[in-house]
């Protein structure tokens, strides 16, 4: 991208439409980085004025004010004050308001103003406005503001053209700030003044008591016992789609690993080079990437919940609940996110304001059980239960889900008494936004951008544990036919001796260590290490391959003629599983967000003494009752 374009800058509270905006704006010519020393996206890109004048447009993090120590809040008043290393000043901004709720976003107008850059209103969503009552008058909010002021509709596409008519060359003057005039310390007072008497005079409400849709909806979603009782009941269902759902696409992926093994076994004669292509490659990364219909499922949940507006509301009934452990409701989006993937769910807690509760969220976010451990229980909970229905299962599984959380919220809890209070008192405040239908082409980008992410870590990071992983038990050769002998000689086979002091005490030998040691790098490769330890040949499906593994499982026994896998081993692993770290792209993310690998490897040794010590606990606990 050039950098001599001038630059247009999109400012604008959460849920205002900027990202919809930006995609109105500069279609698909985008470009999504990261700012210069932190992990906080930049997406640019470029577009021309009526008159063929090229624009650069930068859409900045959305947040409420700039008056908080939010990573996100920082950059966005760094780039309007040409603090950022590597971004120019920006030219002009884009100041994006929801015309429904001027009254929070004009704030941040203001404050944009206040910066000393030619402002630009884009008056978004003014046909919810409109159905909502509001009687608007753009011209005298010009006149007050002292700026452009244009009606948009960005998701239609409606008032692009005018939009951009307003950025035309010359750009508008810099508007006056007569509101700071005056003893600074009451600034703050005097712009929410000025923004009540705008909102009198250019956003007239005919009934002031007429309320809307959202408003009825919200007396029975937020109630304290109703909105409780459907947000408990909207999670299980998007848990239960989520297993329902998947079923069918998982097994077209099966359908094709089964052919594409088959087609290589043959096409290359037998050798090294196949069993590599076959059980290595095709074997290892296809037991992870079976599991995309459900992260596919999950993300699209996230994204119409976020869409509808009802994310907000979760937050909101989430803040008390958060409160008990330490935390406000902003950290609930974080760790809701966390259960699909703790990356993402981690570089949201940037929207939290206090740096000690923006650490604790992220600290605590991994144990959320993400989906890389899906595999993992998809296996042992059917070990566990194997006589037992379905529906026992599931809600072990949901026990699972619950055992994790409330573990997080308790050490949250702690951790946040470690860290001390707050310089000042922090307040949670979040926009309830209206409920609005599905935004789709926003929620496909997002589903589409999380999938690529899970492919790509399969195809990178999987692929290349699984490659290590069969060379690893493929050499050095001992010789011998026998592949319990050729295993036992191998690399991975001197290197699992090695755990089996650490793991024996949690009623489990070798092998089961070196599986644990594989899946430090990605959870997922615990199943394909499973299943190539323990020489489970592949079946048609990977249900039937995961049957046969549960079933090698229950057949193996110590030398002294004990099962191996019992109960209580079984509920030692799981617990394991539930508590550890063993995501090392998470430790990256964790040391970029945190700034310091130190809290990263503290994060890291903890969660692994502590899965190490919950397990050893609950295994011979288990050994009571078993």
């Amino acid at each position: 991208m050039s950098g001599s374009l001038e630059t247009v800058a999109l400012a604008g509270n959460p849920n205002a439409g900027k990202t919809t905006l930006f995609n109105a704006l500069t279609g698909a010519n985008q470009q999504v980085g990261n700012y210069a020393g932190v992990t906080v996206e930049r997406k640019s890109g470029e577009f021309f004025t009526p008159h063929g004048h090229k624009l650069r447009l930068v859409d900045l993090p959305g947040c409420y004010d700039f008056d908080g120590d939010s990573v996100d809040q920082q950059i966005a008043r760094k780039v309007l004050l040409g603090e950022i290393e590597g971004e120019p000043r920006p030219d002009v901004v884009v100041s994006v308001v929801d015309a429904s709720n001027l009254e929070r976003h004009l704030v941040l107008t203001l404050q944009v103003i206040e910066t000393g850059v030619p402002v630009v209103v884009a008056l978004n969503m003014v046909d919810m406005a409109e159905k909502a009552g509001l009687r608007l008058d753009p011209q005298k909010l010009s006149e007050e503001l002292g700026v452009p002021v244009v009606p948009v509709q960005a998701n239609a596409g409606k008032g692009i053209v005018e939009l951009k008519q307003a950025l035309r060359h010359p750009f508008p003057p810099v508007a006056d700030t007569p509101w700071t005039h005056g003893p600074e310390g009451e600034i703050g007072e005097r712009r929410r003044a000025l923004v009540l008497r705008m909102c009198e005079v250019a956003a007239r409400r005919p009934d002031g008591h007429t309320s809307t849709l959202s408003d009825k909806l919200d007396q029975w979603l937020l109630d304290p016992i109703f909105g409780w009782i459907a947000f408990v009941l909207t999670m299980l269902a998007i848990f239960w789609a989520i297993f329902s759902f998947a079923e069918l696409p998982m097994g077209w992926i099966e359908d094709g690993q089964k052919w594409l093994a088959n087609y290589v076994t043959g096409a290359m004669a037998e050798g090294d080079l196949r069993s590599l292509i076959v059980d290595g490659i095709i074997g290892g990364v296809g037991s992870v990437v079976v599991f995309l219909p459900q992260i596919v499922l999950l993300f699209l949940f996230i994204g119409l919940l976020e869409s509808s507006g009802y994310m907000a509301r979760a937050a909101f009934l989430m803040d008390g609940l958060m409160g008990k452990a330490g935390l406000s409701g902003k950290a609930f989006l974080p760790l809701f996110s966390s259960y699909a993937c703790a990356i993402p769910g981690i570089m949201a807690t940037r929207t939290i304001d206090s740096a000690k509760e923006r650490l604790t969220t992220m600290f605590v976010a991994p144990w959320m059980s993400c989906s890389a451990r899906l595999p993992v229980y998809l296996v042992l909970v059917p070990l566990l239960l194997s006589s037992e229905s379905k529906l026992t299962q599931a809600l072990v599984f949901f026990a699972i889900y619950v055992l994790g959380t409330v573990t997080a919220l308790i050490v949250a809890r702690i951790l946040r008494g470690k860290l001390g209070p707050e310089e000042m008192p922090k307040h949670f405040m979040l926009e309830l936004p209206p409920y609005r239908g599905p935004q789709w082409s926003y929620i496909f980008r997002h589903v589409a951008g999380r999938a690529w992410s899970f492919l790509y870590k399969a195809g990178t990071v999987i692929f290349a544990i699984s490659v290590l992983l069969w060379a690893a038990q493929t050499y050095p050769k001992s010789g011998s036919d026998d592949p319990a002998e050729q295993l036992d000689h191998s690399v991975i086979g001197r290197v699992g001796h090695l755990t089996e002091p650490a793991v024996r005490p949690l009623g489990l030998d070798w092998r089961g260590g070196t599986a644990i040691l594989t899946s430090f790098a990605a959870r997922e490769v615990f199943v394909s290490t499973m299943t190539q330890l323990y020489h489970v040949e592949e079946a048609d499906t990977d249900e039937e391959t995961w049957k046969r593994l549960r079933t090698r499982l229950s057949e193996e026994t110590w030398p002294d003629g004990r099962k191996m896998f019992t109960i209580p081993a079984v509920v030692s692993l799981l617990v394991f599983f539930i508590y550890a770290l063993q995501c090392l792209p998470t430790s990256a993310v964790v040391a970029r967000e945190s700034g310091s690998w130190k809290w990263a490897a503290g994060q890291f040794a903890f969660m692994s003494v502590f899965a190490w010590v919950a397990a050893f606990v609950a295994y011979h606990i288990a050994l009571l009752f078993f």
